[in-house]
């Protein structure tokens, strides 16, 4: 086989690999770490403009995540809180705690839109692989992170 015709097929697998994720409707977002957002989870702070939600157990949640209200969350998995100061502190202080048991850390994170415009902020150990799908105008899909995250360490 000759070169042309080499670059000729990686040029179009290329085109094709574009062309299929183009069009896939693969608007993703993204978690971006953020020191103030984890900041403001250790002082149990509640935003009134954010939803919030758990994954995981009550007592230590494997994440927790504050949702713009002008924002639909599109899962079953997690569960909507209306959250005073003090059930954040007790919910972040079992997290503190599982994290403390298993030798990791707690961090912030915005929740970013495919534009890395800001839909909402999380909390949890860094490293988790979540997918952040737009589904619509303001519509989101977020994964929740994998069973026993403080045991994966």
């Amino acid at each position: 086989m000759s070169l042309q015709t080499i670059l000729i097929l990686l040029a179009v697998a290329v085109a094709l690999i574009i062309a299929v994720w183009r069009f896939s409707n693969g608007r993703y977002g993204k978690l971006h770490p953020n020191g103030e957002v984890a900041t403001a989870y250790e002082s149990f702070q509640v935003n009134p403009r954010l939803n919030y939600y758990l994954s995981g157990p009550d007592l230590y949640p494997n994440a927790l995540m504050g949702m713009d209200k002008d924002w639909i969350l599109v899962s079953k998995l997690w569960k909507k809180k209306d959250f005073s100061p003090e059930r954040m502190k007790e919910l972040v202080q079992g997290m503190q705690t599982k994290a403390l048991e298993n030798l990791v850390m707690l961090q912030g994170f915005y929740i970013l839109d495919h534009k890395d415009r800001k839909i909402g902020n999380w909390f949890s150990i860094p490293g988790l692989h979540v997918m952040i799908r737009i589904k619509g105008e303001n519509s989101v899909e977020i994964s929740t992170p994998p069973g026993d995250i403080y045991g994966m360490t």
